[in-house]
């Protein structure tokens, strides 16, 4: 079991504000779910989530998954499910693969909290340090230093 509260005034956090600010509202649940696919978008539009320059690649599964967002502001609830992808933006890059057995989390601006049992594989690099874990066993060096265990972690904002 993972919990996480913490701030996101990051340089990448602070970024993703400026592509959410006036993001329309949007709420959905499902029971069975999948999906897979690609993104691309060109940035520097005035759209919701199209100013920043990102693309990137996705596949997901799983059971049970709900999610509401209006502008800064999101909630999500997951059940079973597990995760690929990766990704470029001008914040940084990614890939990681995710599988976890439930989690909850909610953002409201720079304030994200997240509850979960899950573990995560993958490497990251940008704006916002460099991390790398592996079956949720990991570390992350930069602004947000953290320490990851089986699922677990400990992080530490200096900014």
């Amino acid at each position: 079991m993972s919990a996480k509260i913490n701030g996101d005034l990051t340089p990448s956090g602070l970024i993703n504000m400026i592509d959410t600010f006036d993001r329309p509202e949007d709420a959905r649940a499902e029971g069975l779910y999948a999906s897979a696919g690609s993104y691309e978008e060109g940035g520097f539009t005035d759209k919701p989530m199209q100013r920043i320059p990102k693309a990137g690649v996705y596949a997901y599964a799983g059971v049970g998954h709900a999610k509401a967002e209006y502008s800064v502001f999101e909630a999500e609830a997951n059940g079973p499910n597990a995760s690929a992808g990766a990704g470029a933006s001008v914040t940084g890059v990614n890939a990681m693969a995710r599988a976890e057995l439930a989690s909850a989390s909610a953002t409201a601006g720079p304030l994200k909290v997240k509850a979960g049992l899950g573990v995560d594989t993958g490497v990251s690099a940008g704006v916002d340090g460099v991390e790398a874990k592996f079956l949720g066993t990991g570390v992350r060096i930069g602004p947000k230093p953290a320490i990851s265990l089986l699922g677990s972690e400990v992080e530490c904002s200096i900014m």
